[in-house]
């Protein structure tokens, strides 16, 4: 499963995003796109895990959104 998020997250927050992001046993792979105005967050997972990422992010003081 793929889920996309919009966030605020810039590349030199990228490596600390990515140490929560790691917490989540069900994450493949994680992509950010710095160049889209929405700065795109990109997960392939083995399940639907979106409500749990936005709340661990926008816990931690970031900007996430699940763009549906």
């Amino acid at each position: 499963m793929i889920t996309i998020f919009k966030t605020n997250i810039n590349e030199e927050q990228e490596s600390r995003v990515r140490q929560f992001l790691n917490l989540f046993k069900e994450i493949l792979k994680v992509d950010f796109d710095f160049e889209d105005s929405d700065n795109i967050l990109r997960i392939e997972t083995v399940g639907d895990i979106a409500t749990h990422v936005e709340v661990v992010l926008n816990s931690n003081g970031y900007f996430c959104k699940e763009l549906i």
